[in-house]
């Protein structure tokens, strides 16, 4: 076999040929490195710094919220053209927290809410018709709560209106929720705005009707359509009604829409005819869904139910209430109740009346069939005005009335006060016509049933204040109501307990409802200007004012804690009184006395007991002793005639006390013949000057004096005597806290206060000659040896010691010398003036031993004085 040989060329091609697919081993554990056609995606990069352009220096000086968002960058996260979007995260932001963000931005900068309130209710009425439950919700709380309050002061008008066209589109959404909702915007912006109504009153009735007729829902969506139906209620309350013009005046609410919104006064009568045509339509429409929740009344009476009944039967009174008001108004678009609504009324709503369980309930259910039966019961009572109901109809309404004044008022439940009370006093506004128009039985029944709901409620409850308002038109503005039958005594005793009732409810009352206290107070004064106030009521209305205590302690009543309004009232009913009781007049006194009264008060009551005393409602006796008792006891403070500390000052009632001086003389000086009122007062002053009152006091009275006093005076012989004693003690006193001073003329405050004090004792020294001789020999022989017990010790109170009562002696004499008058009849007394003199010597030298070296000066001074002034007599 022959082997072939290998040629060069063969190996040279053997070799050069490679390796397709290189296999590399690799070892257990290690990484495997990146394929050689990766992609490297890692972005490296680097910050650059700008200045003055960073996102916080952009947001410096803007208000932002809690998360560092401005109100655009919130209203930014409130839009989106997909619903899922909006109510899931975006941008992990949800349109949830955006409200929340904006409330936060607004609740803390209230003024970017007042400069941007159009723009972000442009935004946030896009979501009024948002097919999310969530998302309406609480765009609803953040203008609830928010927004609308925050404008609140501003007008709310354009803000509203803007909100209009997208609470109307919901209205009109396919779905059901979305409709509903919108009823509660519309009532929302109803609350802040009520003009809104009268704008869109033909619309909003329109889809009111719309959804009512629609019954294969709302039973089963109670609460949406309980708010709905409250929105109808609030919109209805806004129109004028015949509860109105049978209301008294001053109980006339000021909130109504025809006072509140003068400007908008054209709009309500250009859309009364359209209201009037619109609920015409609606009522009907009312009643057929208020049947459809009848057979729930057959089982149980849930709370939800319970209140879309409520709220369908107010809309239906209200409405009524509006018919009728346009009647009486003679409005020509006013339905005739007689035929269309009424018939309605009768044949499907009070035919069912009353509305009872089928069983027992507890009183919490059974107040809620008792509320509904009220309701009808309005509803029956402003129909009844105007048709002829069935006696069978209308004897189970007067049964029902009867049974709600004497059952409900007699329940002894706490837990159930407020309901009962509001139940009674929705009926009580209906009493008096129907005891104008019921006679023989049923008459007496309803007004002893009325009777004593009044005597057993509370004070200040609102069932008193419905009683009092019902007292005063049956009384006042019905009088002929109680006196159509004159041999009817029943009536007349019904009269006479309730207007012996007022006194007793006004004292419980007291100080703390002075709101039920004005109602009382202003039903006693028509009452007395009708001659209605009986005399005997005197006895309790002395406890209003004070009433005395043991030991002479004084209780005081509410009148004194009342505002001044109140007071002026209860002092007015004073004058209707045909004779004031004595007693009375002490307990008004002792109020007048006290410190807490103000000034005016104390005047105006001065002032109408004066205008009483001359209608002849007040005794002579009475009146006189009633004015002795203020300028007697009236107490000033401070007693320093010339106050120490600017407190004493500031506090002072010293001029309070001369203006009141100043009214009891003056008057006293028209009180009649001055001869006879001076031989009244006469006696009586000297006893209360005798009693050592302070100086203000007895100045008082001596002025009290000298006003119906004459030239010569009209004093008797023993009270010149009496008056002799007490006067020589005053002036003594007198010079004692008045002293003298560097100024000795009349027009520095030392002299003119002295005069003040001086006049008194100087008129009745020109009046009467004697007099001032008996003062002088007063002086004079109480100036005996160490013996000082005629002045100190009986009738001075300020003046104490020897030297100070010589001093004060010494400075009353130069007082007398100074005055013109008084100066020519002291000449006539020189010789008593001298015994004056030669006392006080006599004294010095008995004293010159222990009488301290202080005093001695004081008497040698008085002595030097006194020559001076004897000098000057003899000149």
């Amino acid at each position: 076999m022959v082997k072939m040989a290998k040629t060069k060329g063969s190996s040279k091609k053997q070799q050069k040929r490679g390796i397709d697919f290189k296999k590399i081993k690799r070892k257990i554990g290690r990484k495997l490195p990146p394929p050689k056609n990766t992609t490297n995606t890692e972005i490296k990069s680097k910050a650059i710094v700008l200045p003055e352009q960073s996102v916080a220096s952009e947001k410096a000086g803007l208000a932002v919220s809690k998360k560092g968002l401005t109100l655009k960058e919130l209203l930014q996260h409130t839009s989106h053209h997909n619903a899922k979007v909006r109510k899931e995260p975006l941008f992990s932001f949800p349109f949830e927290d955006a409200l929340m963000g904006m409330k936060d931005l607004f609740l803390n900068h209230p003024e970017e809410l007042k400069l941007h309130r159009y723009a972000v209710i442009e935004k946030l009425r896009e979501r009024i018709s948002d097919d999310e439950k969530t998302v309406r919700e609480n765009l609803y709380q953040l203008l609830k709560s928010v927004i609308l309050p925050g404008c609140k002061e501003d007008n709310q008008g354009p803000a509203i209106s803007l909100m209009m066209a997208y609470i109307f589109n919901a209205m009109t959404h396919l779905a059901i929720d979305v409709r509903l909702m919108a009823f509660k915007f519309f009532d929302l912006a109803v609350e802040y705005h009520p003009p809104s109504f009268f704008s869109y009153a033909e619309k909003i009735l329109q889809n009111y009707e719309d959804i009512l007729r629609k019954n294969q829902f709302y039973l089963e969506d109670k609460v949406k359509l309980k708010n709905a139906l409250a929105g109808l209620v609030r919109c209805l309350l806004l129109l004028p009604s015949s509860k109105e013009v049978n209301l008294p005046a001053k109980n006339i609410p000021e909130k109504k829409i025809l006072q509140a919104f003068e400007p908008d006064v054209p709009t309500v009568f250009a859309e009364y005819s359209v209201i009037i045509k619109k609920l015409k339509d609606l009522v009907p429409v009312l009643v057929n869904c208020f049947q459809d929740f009848l057979p729930v009344l057959h089982d149980s009476l849930d709370a939800q139910s319970f209140d879309c009944m409520l709220n369908i039967l107010r809309s239906i009174d209200l409405a009524v209430a509006f018919f009728i008001h346009g009647i009486q108004q003679g409005h020509p678009e006013s339905p005739p109740l007689d035929q269309s609504i009424s018939s309605v009324l009768l044949k499907k709503l009070l035919v069912v009346f009353p509305l009872s369980p089928m069983h027992h309930l507890s009183e919490k259910d059974d107040d809620r069939y008792v509320i509904l039966n009220i309701v009808i019961t309005e509803i029956f009572m402003h129909l009844s005005e105007w048709i002829c109901p069935p006696a069978v109809l209308f004897e189970k309404f007067l049964t029902f009335v009867e049974y709600v004044l004497l059952e409900k008022s007699c329940s002894n439940v706490r837990s159930n006060k407020a309901v009962r009370e509001k139940q009674i006093s929705t009926l009580i506004p209906f009493i008096p016509k129907l005891v104008s128009r019921v006679i023989g039985n049923w008459k007496n029944r309803l007004l002893q049933a009325f009777t004593k709901t009044f005597q057993d409620c509370s004070p200040e409850s609102s069932v008193k204040l419905a009683c009092l308002a019902a007292i005063e038109e049956m009384i006042i503005s019905q009088e002929d109501l109680l006196c159509t039958d004159v041999n009817d005594s029943g009536l007349f005793d019904y009269k006479i307990t309730w207007i012996r009732e007022l006194p007793m409810s006004l004292i419980l009352l007291g100080d703390r409802h002075s709101s039920s206290s004005k109602v009382v107070l202003h039903l006693l004064l028509r009452l007395g200007q009708r001659s209605l106030l009986y005399d005997d009521m005197q006895g309790l209305l002395k406890e209003f004012y004070s009433t005395d205590q043991d030991k002479g302690n004084i209780c005081y009543g509410p009148f004194l804690r009342l505002a001044r309004d109140l007071q002026e009232l209860s002092i007015c009913c004073l004058y209707y009184f045909s004779q004031l009781d004595s007693t009375l007049l002490k307990s008004i006194a002792s109020c007048c006395l006290c410190h807490e009264l103000d000034p005016f008060m104390l005047f105006r009551i001065i002032e109408v007991l004066h205008s009483t005393y001359k209608a002849g409602h007040i005794q002579i006796s009475d009146f006189i002793s009633f004015l002795i008792t203020l300028a007697s006891r009236f107490k000033v403070f401070p007693e320093n005639i010339f106050p120490a500390t600017e407190r004493d000052i500031k506090t002072s009632n010293r001029a309070t006390f001369k203006s009141l001086t100043s009214v009891v003389c003056s008057c006293l000086s028209q009180m009649g013949d001055n001869s006879l009122i001076f031989a009244i007062l006469e006696k009586v002053i000297l006893e209360q000057i005798s009693l050592k009152p302070f100086l203000d006091n007895s100045c008082a009275m001596l002025r009290m004096l000298i006003a119906l006093d004459s030239k010569p005076t009209r004093l008797s012989e023993q009270s010149i005597c009496s008056l002799s004693n007490v006067l020589s003690a005053y002036l003594i006193d007198v010079a004692h806290c008045v002293p003298e001073d560097d100024d000795e003329s009349m027009s520095s405050i030392h002299g003119q206060t002295r005069r003040y004090y001086l006049l008194p004792s100087f008129i009745l020294f020109d009046r009467s000659h004697k007099l001032l001789n008996l003062v002088l020999n007063v002086m004079g022989s109480s100036i005996n040896g160490r013996s000082f017990s005629l002045l100190s010790g009986d009738h001075i109170c300020y003046a104490k010691g020897s030297s100070s009562i010589i001093n004060a002696i010494v400075s009353v004499l130069q007082w007398l010398q100074r005055e013109a008058k008084v100066q020519q009849i002291l000449y006539l007394y020189k010789e008593e003036i001298d015994h004056i003199s030669r006392s006080i010597c006599s004294l010095q030298s008995l004293e010159e031993i222990n009488v301290p070296i202080e005093e001695r000066h004081i008497i040698k001074r008085a002595i030097d004085r006194l020559k001076t002034l004897t000098s000057s007599l003899y000149q």
